[in-house]
């Protein structure tokens, strides 16, 4: 997935493709660097210790949150054809024996390092890339179904760029809706979005905090297109259009491309080719709903859009949508 950075102290934007392994690379070392800290003077972690752990409380949050998944896990194994979990007798003891274990966290380090990478790459995701972050919580259970208590746990371990999440909990809760689907998820965070105008927390913050344990450059982090951006064709518009869309002409015809769009999608384009800003997607987006026909919108994009890297599956896949709106 592709990302825009904007540095607080210079204002320069970068195409760029965030890297998985670098992310995982900085974790390992931010990991081994903060582990061996803490391990060189004690055996084990409990919980108030790992919540302090970290001076980017996120990574400590992240950490028992994932702690608390393998607690879902080791108690779904408790089934039995003799004997009823279900019971609000056992419910209320089996509640009682959580937070007794959780005020009783004893963690080695071996078993430790794992859980602190998890929530180190999650933090940075959620730094770097919060749209990304939102797609992999609303993805995330596989089945196609949320439930709004899940979702409702997913934010409570959430201190950056939580607001949409929380408005979307909100609005299901206000709905009374206890399960939805992955593409409702979608579409109500999609107009949570457009309501709250939402801007990513600045990183720099972040990235300093980082640093203190392991230095990290931002850049790194990312695969930056060496390759400058061409120019958009300016005039016969289809016939320069790039083939491998030729075919979605025979796609159904769309009524507004506003309406067509997925939040992946949204977000995809907001990121790469508005350099993260959304007003002026959305205004895009409005004025290409408005021409009478593909020439016209090819023309408004390559007159303003000329930085454009049309090699990009990203300019593809924009254009293909326009496609489907003038065929």
């Amino acid at each position: 997935m592709l990302i825009v950075y904007l540095y607080s102290d210079l204002t320069c934007s970068m195409e760029e493709k965030i890297s998985v392994k670098a992310i995982d690379h900085y974790s390992n070392l931010f990991v081994s660097k903060l582990a061996d800290s803490f391990f060189q003077k004690k055996e084990k972690i409990n919980g108030q210790e790992i919540l302090s752990l970290c001076e980017i409380k996120q990574v400590n949050l992240l950490v028992v949150k994932e702690l608390m998944r393998l607690w879902t896990l080791e108690n779904e194994k408790w089934q039995s054809p003799f004997f009823n979990y279900e019971a609000a007798e056992v419910q209320q003891s089996m509640a009682q024996f959580k937070n007794s274990l959780s005020n009783n966290i004893h963690i080695s380090k071996k078993d430790f390092l794992p859980l602190l990478k998890t929530a180190v790459s999650q933090t940075l995701f959620l730094v770097l890339a919060p749209y990304d972050f939102f797609s992999d919580v609303l993805d995330a259970k596989g089945n196609g179904v949320l439930r709004a208590e899940d979702l409702k746990h997913e934010t409570r371990y959430l201190k950056i760029n939580k607001a949409p999440l929380e408005k979307l909990v909100e609005k299901l809760e206000e709905r009374k809706a206890e399960l939805i689907t992955g593409n409702e998820a979608f579409a109500l965070l999609d107009h949570i979005l457009e309501e709250v105008n939402f801007t990513p927390e600045d990183v720099d913050g972040y990235i300093s905090s980082f640093s203190k344990v392991a230095p990290l450059k931002v850049e790194d982090l990312f695969e930056s297109k060496t390759q400058p951006a061409a120019n958009v064709p300016k005039a016969s518009a289809k016939e320069h259009a790039p083939q491998s869309i030729a075919d979605n002409l025979a796609k159904k015809k769309i009524q507004l491309i506003k309406e067509s769009l997925t939040i992946n999608q949204k977000f995809m384009f907001t990121k790469i080719l508005f350099f993260g800003d959304f007003e002026i997607f959305s205004e895009t987006i409005d004025r290409l709903d408005n021409f009478d026909n593909f020439d016209q919108a090819f023309k408004y994009i390559s007159e303003n859009h000329s930085q454009w890297d049309t090699d990009s599956e990203e300019y593809e896949e924009f254009l293909a949508v326009i496609q489907r709106r003038f065929p």
